[in-house]
């Protein structure tokens, strides 16, 4: 049986809780996951995914989930009919797979790296034994969860009362994680524009269209592999 490290803990001062909830100022212990994910898996070392490489496909037995330690990582789902949306992209810091935990028993859609990637990969079994000992780890992995759902409440309410514009703006925010920098212009890996049209909702030649507005208007820059995207697109969001 593998050793078990104890969680190292820092001051964590908020919690973002989503457009239609006020900012929620606590004070809590946050969990190092690297360090006690690194403790519970088996010494399994961390692994290395290329851009476009599949990190499990929909159907697969679902066994595990995965912590993300850099890059990004698009979750899609196909339809019967062959039909592909992508419903949301996770990033340093965030958990996908988890459905492992909730009796899931094979993968509800299609995990890819939409960049060269690192991740954490945790046995199913490891997972609940480390949320069943350890209770105030439980309650900050329960929190992340909540979080991130409230976000994805929010994209679906975006999705139905927003314009494909306004839907595109907010994306391309998300993807630079708008609010956590501190820099008023983030660059991020060059993104698919078919990627993007399926996570609006709408052809790839409207996206073609609202990046090529955002450009002009200073919003995007295009540099190199990557796209640099400036807070003034907020201002697409906020008008009205």
């Amino acid at each position: 049986m593998p050793k078990e490290t104890k969680p190292a803990f820092s001051k964590q001062t908020e919690y973002v809780m989503g457009s239609r909830a006020a900012m929620v100022r606590k004070k809590r212990r946050s969990v190092d996951w690297e360090t006690l994910i690194g403790g519970i898996s088996d010494g399994n070392a961390p692994i290395e995914y290329g851009k476009n490489h599949n990190i499990f496909r929909q159907g697969a037995p679902a066994d595990s989930l995965f912590y993300v330690r850099r890059g990004k990582v698009q979750l899609g789902v196909t339809s019967g009919r062959g039909k592909e949306a992508i419903v949301a992209v996770v990033s340093a810091g965030e958990f996908f797979g988890e459905g492992c935990l909730a009796g899931q028993p094979l993968r509800m859609g299609t995990a890819t790296a939409t960049c060269v990637c690192t991740l954490m990969r945790i046995e199913k079994r490891l997972m609940v034994r480390m949320l069943h000992e350890h209770h105030d780890i439980s309650e900050q992995f329960v929190a992340h969860l909540l979080v991130r759902n409230i976000r994805y409440e929010n994209d679906l309410l975006d999705q139905i009362f927003n314009s494909s514009e306004k839907r595109l703006a907010r994306i391309l925010l998300l993807l630079v994680h708008y609010g956590r920098e501190p820099r008023s212009e983030t660059v991020l890996p060059r993104i698919n524009q078919q990627a993007l049209a399926q996570m609006v909702g709408i052809t790839r030649s409207r996206i073609s269209h609202f990046m090529n507005k955002f450009k002009k208007l200073g919003f995007i820059e295009y540099e190199g592999a990557g796209l640099a995207v400036n807070n003034g697109l907020l201002s697409v969001v906020l008008n009205d």
